[in-house]
């Protein structure tokens, strides 16, 4: 229970923080990019935290056993992979690192997409009953297209026509 929870709880923020800019652009609310790195951190640490319980509690520390669930397992590799893209981002989302990294800090921090994708895919994988993995990948799948800098145009378009209206 604790893993499945923490797991969820971790995906729930990751697309909580993901959200947060296809927010900002439907609503023009930038405030809500304010929390847009505490979200990733805390998704990390719920990450973290469902890594150390399926690591410590559900394989009891035994590297063998580890080793051959990540082999053998389809869905414990692509989360084993969703954590350590999750790794790196962590470590460089601050503002010093931002300014070290220069422009390579926002293609580092693409990657959340694709930490995004293999944990909900993780999470499809998991489990017998897929409506909730695929209600996330398909909020998912919608934060992403919003990003598309198409998308993201027609989207500023209309809002700003909806607003023009409004007035």
């Amino acid at each position: 229970e604790m893993t499945t929870r923490t797991g969820k709880t971790a995906l729930i923020l990751l697309i909580l923080s993901l959200a947060c800019t296809p927010i900002a652009t439907l609503s023009g609310y930038q405030q809500v990019l304010r929390v847009r790195r505490a979200l990733g951190m805390y998704a990390f640490l719920y990450a973290s935290v469902h890594f150390a319980i399926f690591v410590l509690l559900d394989y009891g520390l035994d590297l063998e056993l580890l080793w051959q669930a990540i082999i053998d397992q389809r869905y414990v590799l692509v989360g084993f992979t969703a954590g350590l893209i999750l790794l790196p981002l962590a470590l460089t989302s601050t503002k010093g690192w931002q300014r070290r990294l220069g422009r390579n800090w926002k293609r580092l921090h693409t990657l959340v997409y694709v930490a995004g994708i293999l944990a909900v895919v993780h999470f499809l994988w998991l489990v017998k009953d897929v409506r909730d993995p695929l209600r996330d990948a398909a909020l998912l799948a919608l934060l992403l297209l919003l990003r598309i800098p198409r998308v993201r145009r027609a989207v500023r378009h209309l809002r700003q026509g909806l607003r023009a209206r409004l007035t």
